[in-house]
């Protein structure tokens, strides 16, 4: 259940913000469907070496994001809404929007001249 997981000492990136990331990665491309199982915070925190309190950390603000449900002496599940993974797909093209713009905005470019690039960048991703 948890092979699929990796957290990297490289990532400069907290760990409960990778492991946050990459359960929302699981249930955005399915993989983890409404209803699916979590790891335990015992045994998540034993396969990715880090400690229990970061696992908890993780799993309660994906708890207050909506993402997973907690029930008491059963575990933890992806939660069951109908658009979660509408959800966080527009939540993470957002970020991804977010970062875009700002780098190019580092760069010294106008919003015209932002638009120039992107236009020219979907004409060679196609």
């Amino acid at each position: 259940m948890t092979e699929a997981l990796f957290l990297s000492q490289n990532d400069s990136r907290p760990m409960y913000l990778q492991i946050m990331e990459q359960i929302k990665q699981k249930v955005r491309a399915g993989d983890w469907p409404a209803g699916h199982p979590l790891p335990s915070i015992r045994e998540l925190s034993v396969v990715t070496k880090v400690s229990v309190i970061t696992v908890k950390r993780a799993y309660t603000e994906l708890e207050q994001e909506g993402v997973i449900v907690t029930q008491a002496g059963r575990g933890s599940f992806v939660a069951d809404s109908a658009d979660l993974t509408t959800e966080l797909t527009k939540a993470e093209l957002e970020k991804t929007l977010d970062s875009f713009i700002s780098g190019m905005r580092r760069l010294g470019l106008s919003d015209t001249e932002i638009m120039a690039q992107l236009k020219k960048a979907l004409g060679r991703v196609r």
